[in-house]
């Protein structure tokens, strides 16, 4: 979800002497205070189910939750030396910004706004996303442009009312917005009844639809995707060091899996002839060195954590409750997306 640009300028103008303060503490030097604290502090939602939320014994599972654990893995040799703080959609760019956190790995959206103004920067994209539409089977819709006169229940402080009233107005579809501050508010009057329609993030119609409403069955996700939402971590602008093991943890992940490189096969391709392998692995040595980290880093996520196709399937594809469709997320070589730069 995304905060609606004037939030963020007048977020960032409040901030702006923290920030840059924070990153002289905590920016360019974040790969050694992490280092020296021995656990990666992330940031994640308050609870998202197949992204970030604690399970039944209090342990924290997710697509974002394993990318914080790639990172551990990579700097530590041990997925398990992770941090989990719980943000919502307002606390989780200052908690960044002020070095509360080391990365923010929460479904966060990638856009221009955020790169350029906030002091923070994307690390790459671990989902690709849309805003759409969640309905009761009740009533009676198959496309979201049959909601004409509906209620829609939206969080405020996202783009996503802007983003509806855009394409509401571009489809002559009218609604009543119902506007409401927290995410669970939100849930609540939609389980309720107060509103026909919940609209945000497909990922977190999915979620809600699962692990939210009594009878998901009686409930559907309408096909429209109305925005485009590459959701993906962020860390401190002006720490290029931290930045790297971010991205580049991300990027074995995607890469191993494109290479077929398993947790299950992972100690049997370090046997592997194929050059890009090898690299990945440390067999051939250099990328650690580049990162400052074992030449192990790579072998290490794969092992403890898994590669990009296994993170997803178990978390939120078709292992999960969620059995949210690969779709965009699929490999480049699949007609998906997911595109890892070369480890080399």
């Amino acid at each position: 979800m995304k905060i609606r640009k004037t939030a963020q300028v007048l977020l960032g103008a409040a901030l702006v002497a923290g920030v840059f303060g924070a990153q002289g503490a905590a920016g360019a030097a974040t790969l050694d205070v992490v280092k020296q604290r021995g656990a990666v502090t992330c940031g994640a939602t308050t609870g998202f189910a197949g992204f970030s939320a604690p399970d039944d014994k209090g342990a924290w599972k997710g697509l974002d939750v394993d990318l914080c654990r790639a990172v551990a893995a990579a700097v530590f040799g041990d997925a398990s030396r992770i941090k989990i703080v719980p943000l919502n959609s307002q606390q989780r760019f200052t908690a960044l910004q002020s070095g509360e956190i080391d990365v923010l790995t929460r479904n966060t959206t990638v856009t221009q706004q955020r790169d350029t103004a906030l002091g923070i920067i994307h690390a790459g994209v671990n989902f690709y996303d849309g805003q759409g539409f969640l309905v009761p089977k009740s009533l009676g819709v198959k496309s979201a442009k049959e909601l004409n006169g509906a209620s829609i229940c939206l969080q405020t402080g996202t783009s996503n009312e802007n983003t509806l009233a855009d394409w509401a107005r571009a489809n002559k579809v009218s609604y009543k917005p119902v506007v409401i501050e927290t995410f669970d508010a939100v849930v609540g009057a939609f389980a309720s009844g107060r509103c026909d329609v919940f609209s945000t993030d497909a990922s977190g119609l999915a979620s809600i639809r699962i692990s939210k409403l009594q009878k998901p069955d009686d409930y559907i996700v309408l096909p429209e995707i109305i925005s485009k939402e590459p959701l993906g971590p962020f860390v401190r602008q002006g720490d290029d060091a931290w930045l790297n093991v971010v991205r580049w943890s991300l990027s074995a992940m995607i890469e191993a899996e494109e290479y077929g490189v398993t947790s299950a096969n992972v100690d049997e391709q370090l046997k592997s002839e194929n050059p890009n392998v090898r690299r990945i692995l440390g067999v051939t040595p250099g990328a650690g060195k580049n990162l400052g980290l074992d030449e192990k880093w790579a072998y290490n996520i794969v092992k403890q954590v898994g590669n990009y196709g296994e993170s997803f399937e178990r978390n939120v594809g078709q292992g999960s409750s969620l059995k949210i469709p690969r779709g965009l997320n699929k490999q480049w070589t699949d007609g998906g997306l997911m595109y890892a730069l070369p480890i080399r």
